[in-house]
């Protein structure tokens, strides 16, 4: 008889412990950042500026958000509820004074 070498097939834990080639995690599909800003600025109540998708812009706080829509409350004019998909961009109104001063 020859010498042979036995080879026994990897076990899960041994896959995945770190040894050989390890796959690239996928990243988390939610991470809270929108969450975040939003309960941020509705606490401060931060003057807000938002450029819609048909160049419009509105200014205003907002109020409460959910999955598509933003309510935006202003003092001039109505509260809106604003859908997200028609948002292009949103900024504080503070950094809207910060460039012009410039």
């Amino acid at each position: 008889m020859s010498n042979r070498k036995l080879i026994r097939p990897e076990t899960d834990e041994q896959r995945y412990s770190g040894r050989g080639s390890r796959r690239k995690q996928v990243p988390p599909e939610q991470t809270n950042a929108e969450e975040f800003y939003y309960l941020k600025q509705m606490a401060a109540k931060t003057p807000m500026v938002i450029q819609l998708t048909n160049d419009e812009e509105l200014r205003g706080w907002i109020e409460w958000y959910d999955k598509s829509v933003i309510k935006l409350n202003r003092d001039k004019g109505p509260n809106l509820l604003i859908p997200k998909h028609n948002i292009r961009y949103m900024f504080k109104e503070e950094e809207l004074r910060r460039f012009r001063k410039r």
